[in-house]
């Protein structure tokens, strides 16, 4: 792990999106203590007041403070993209893993499965399930979790396939060990390295569809302060109050842009193929 930050830190866009991303956290975590004022708080003698000293981002139509609602936005998007990632990276590695490792009727029928799941677009999956829950940040995080494990799944599949053969498994199988030791000691932790890479590019695609999902209206539901829900405002207003739908949308694209970098610094320092480039 030394070895591949040292190799992100010598990459000018690794250490760029690792920037926008350790921002992203702090600003997340200090949130209650960096926001001028109170998401919620209404202020009906300053509605959409355009950027100013007191406001430096502006107001919403209730006069709500833009800047203290994207900054609890920011642990919204944090929120979502970390659990979901979470989530999805559990379900893919445990149904790869068991793929790759046992092979014939139990990789053909969970192969079959990530097919199946692959045929849906998976913005229509999400909105098929979310019409039957109620919209809410935990259905949110379950949904886009359990609807976008299918490419770890494969990728670990392809790596357990690739390591299952090789001698030290075979030695750890000749001393007698289990076939769930063998699996979670043994090949796990060599197949982690490109889940990790994708599991940093899903956080961004995460934060992305609960965007879209707060936009149209079935995601994170107001007051509760999300990127997404403040477009939807920005939106209706877009002509008197550009404000509304500029930085929100500037939040949106930094943060996924700052996951993107980070993860394609981290494929080129785990690929060895990139590394013998250079």
């Amino acid at each position: 792990m030394r070895e591949t930050l040292g190799r992100v830190l010598e990459n000018p866009l690794g250490i760029a999106g690792l920037l926008i991303v350790t921002a992203l956290f702090l600003v997340a975590l200090l949130s209650p203590f960096i926001a001028p004022y109170d998401p919620l708080a209404i202020n009906t003698r300053a509605v959409l007041h355009p950027p100013s000293k007191n406001h430096l981002l502006g107001t919403d139509t209730l006069g709500r403070d833009v800047l203290s609602r994207m900054i609890y936005g920011a642990r919204i998007s944090l929120l979502v993209g970390v659990i979901s990632v979470g989530i999805s990276t559990a379900i893919g590695i445990t149904l790869g893993a068991l793929s790759g490792y046992y092979g014939g009727i139990v990789d053909q029928i969970i192969m079959r499965f990530v097919d199946i799941m692959l045929c849906f677009p998976t913005i229509f999956l999400i909105l098929a399930v979310i019409a039957f829950l109620e919209p809410s940040i935990w259905n949110i995080m379950v949904v886009i979790g359990a609807t976008s494990w299918m490419g770890v799944a494969r990728l670990v599949r392809a790596e357990f396939l690739s390591l299952k053969e090789r001698e030290f498994v075979l030695a750890a199988r000749a001393i007698g060990a289990s076939n769930l030791r063998i699996i979670f000691r043994h090949i796990l932790p060599n197949a982690l390295p490109p889940v990790l890479v994708s599991a940093t590019l899903g956080v961004g695609l995460a934060i992305l569809t609960e965007s879209a999902l707060s936009f149209l209206g079935i995601g994170v539901q107001p007051p509760t302060p999300s990127w997404g829900n403040m477009l939807t405002e920005g939106k209706d207003n877009l002509e008197i109050a550009w404000w509304l739908s500029v930085f929100p949308g500037l939040a949106i694209l930094i943060t996924v842009l700052g996951y993107n970098l980070l993860g394609e610094a981290l494929q080129e320092a785990i690929d060895p193929r990139s590394r013998s480039k250079k």
